[in-house]
């Protein structure tokens, strides 16, 4: 039977632990059958564009942390070999530091949250907050932080995410849906004013990052006319084919706005396409980009287009229906699995989010490819630094959860103790050795040849 009071819900949280102790999630061994990491990169990159893989490569050989930003798939399969607490949440499935970020809200004002969706599926929460807990002890080793730092920034991360859960599970249904950390609200808390300093300056970037500035950067002027400039192999005119079909996806790609969307849609006229190397671990997938233009080109709109494919969780997860706490639903379109996990965990979404099928049928999702978007530089931060951004991570992924979960059976599983942070804490520093060591398994194999690298593109 579903738990429907608040307690009878908290009582489920406390149930979870006789699967899985809050204590044990320090342990991670890897399995005596553990999948080459090396081998489930290449079986990723099987159905991707061949000639972008050795940038993929290249990337993830830069450092650990850079690997571990590629190999979401590596993770999951290590995760999925372990028991979980079955209190399922719509994953962001790939929740590492750089996978947080500030963005405009419809309203214009800037907002911090998750912002990478590719590998969206519902699943136990932990998994999210073990990876998020993994890159901070990675990014911090990275970073060249002393030890008892490294897992203290750990250790807070996971306790940001436990204390904003606790408080959550005592708010109502419409006072966590309509929950969000509005940067300006958190200027007044940094403690120094050397943190506040740098912070005030990424949030100043970060509202220039608009489709006016983009057209700047992005594009030239050839014969009168505008369009996307050509930086091969990072940015490549869309050929004949391409452009034709996403002219004719655009329509389809329409359909899934909201109708008031659709009308500003409307108001905008195709000017140019191109093909777009993004991210690690999403190089290789088809991506696009296309510039529209409204009343004149000093009123420019650019939009994004993305590949999306099975997510990474998808072979380890059950595929079922909703249920009244909580996701357990089966998507029929990669597209509209990124979309729905998007719109569910953002507190605030893109208004020109959406998806549809092209060619081949290959799903792909529409966003805008700039809105005031900036993320952290977490390379060189400070302990204190990381620390302070760890601990905000741990928030925003709370506030993401309580939206799709159950939060008071979370809340009810977490505590009021510190046994959970302590356990995963553990766990990341465990995964980030391994993590070290699978990155150099890669650095390895390109070295003997066995994968092709393109590095520093």
């Amino acid at each position: 039977m579903t738990a429907t009071t608040a307690a009878d819900r908290a009582r489920r949280g406390k149930d979870a632990r006789k699967r899985v102790a809050r204590s044990a999630h320090t342990a991670w061994l890897p399995p005596v059958d553990r999948p080459d990491p090396v081998a489930v990169l290449e079986r990723q990159g099987r159905d991707r564009l061949p000639e972008l893989l050795p940038i993929r490569y290249g990337r993830m050989a830069a450092s650990p942390f850079a690997f571990l930003r590629g190999s979401a798939a590596v993770m999951a399969a290590d995760l999925a070999s372990q028991p979980h607490t079955g209190l399922t949440v719509q994953l962001c499935g790939d929740a590492h530091l750089l996978n947080f970020g500030v963005y405009a809200s419809p309203e214009r004002a800037l907002l911090f949250d998750l912002n990478d969706f590719d590998e969206t599926f519902p699943g136990p929460f932990e998994w999210d907050v073990k990876r998020l807990a993994a890159s901070v002890a990675v990014a911090a080793r990275e970073n060249g932080h002393p030890e008892p730092k490294v897992h203290r920034a750990t250790l807070e991360a996971v306790a940001a995410y436990r204390t904003g859960m606790r408080r959550l599970s005592r708010l109502g249904e419409l006072a966590v849906w309509y929950e969000c950390i509005d940067v300006e609200r958190l200027l007044p808390l940094l403690r120094s004013a050397r943190h506040r300093g740098r912070v005030e300056a990424s949030l100043t970037r970060a509202r220039r990052r608009t489709s006016l500035q983009a057209v700047g950067k992005l594009t030239e002027t050839v014969d009168g006319r505008r369009r996307i400039v050509h930086d091969p192999p990072l940015l490549e005119p869309a050929g004949a084919s391409d452009g034709a079909a996403l002219r004719k996806i655009f329509s389809d790609y329409r359909s899934t706005l909201a109708e008031e969307r659709r009308v500003l849609l409307d108001r905008y006229r195709f000017v140019d396409a191109a093909r777009k190397v993004v991210g690690v671990g999403s190089v290789g997938t088809r991506c696009f980009i296309v510039l529209l233009a409204g009343r004149d080109t000093d009123d420019p709109l650019f939009l994004q287009i993305k590949e999306a494919r099975a997510s990474v969780l998808e072979e380890h997860l059950p595929n079922g229906t909703y249920g009244t706490y909580g996701p357990h639903s089966s998507y029929g379109h990669p597209g509209h699995r990124v979309v729905a996990g998007q719109r569910l965990l953002q507190a605030a979404g893109d208004i020109f989010l959406g998806w549809m099928t092209g060619p081949q049928g290959r799903a792909f999702y529409w966003r805008q490819l700039r809105d005031m978007k900036g993320s952290a530089d977490v390379a060189g931060m400070s302990p204190a630094d990381l620390l302070a951004y760890a601990r905000l991570c741990g928030t925003a992924l709370a506030r993401a959860h309580a939206r799709s979960g159950d939060r008071v059976a979370i809340a009810g599983y977490l505590g009021g103790a510190d046994t959970f942070e302590r356990a995963v804490a553990d766990f990341a520093l465990a995964y980030a050795d391994r993590t070290a060591a699978d990155h150099a398994a890669l650095c390895a194999a390109i070295a003997a040849g066995v994968v092709k690298a393109a590095p520093g593109v």
